[in-house]
């Protein structure tokens, strides 16, 4: 399985069963997606940690109570947009604009993994990873 797929999946069912965290095997670029995450403010908390010789990082999610005083998850959706038997590449003028500017879109351009407005103000293309919302 595609292990960016995998981490936005644990992510997913993370939120919908209400847990306060979730653990995933690490890897630099798994890292930087979450950063970006953290940065736009969807996730709490991007943290490292080892359990034997194995790495994890423990992503702290990110909830808020809505108008019926239940818990509700900032990141109401997620979506791999590029898939390893499916590329999606884009130019810096077909960058898509995420729920209408409510969610963003992580992009892997040749300047490393950067938002969809961050792409746009850049003037760099490059491989859709995932949708955020």
């Amino acid at each position: 399985m595609d292990p960016i797929s995998d981490m936005l999946t644990r992510i997913r069912n993370a939120t919908r069963a209400g847990h306060p965290e979730v653990a995933i095997p690490f890897s630099n670029f798994k890292k930087k997606i979450a950063e970006i995450m953290k940065k736009k403010g969807f996730v709490e908390k991007v943290s490292e940690s080892s359990e034997g010789k194995r790495n994890f990082l423990k992503i702290t999610l990110k909830y808020f109570q809505d108008e019926k005083g239940s818990k509700s998850p900032y990141i109401q959706g997620l979506q791999r947009v590029s898939r390893q038997g499916q590329r999606k590449y884009v130019g810096k003028s077909s960058i898509p604009v995420v729920k209408s500017g409510y969610g963003f879109a992580i992009i892997s351009t040749s300047k490393g993994l950067m938002t969809d407005s961050e792409a746009r103000r850049s003037g760099f293309g490059g491989e859709i990873i995932c949708e955020v919302w």
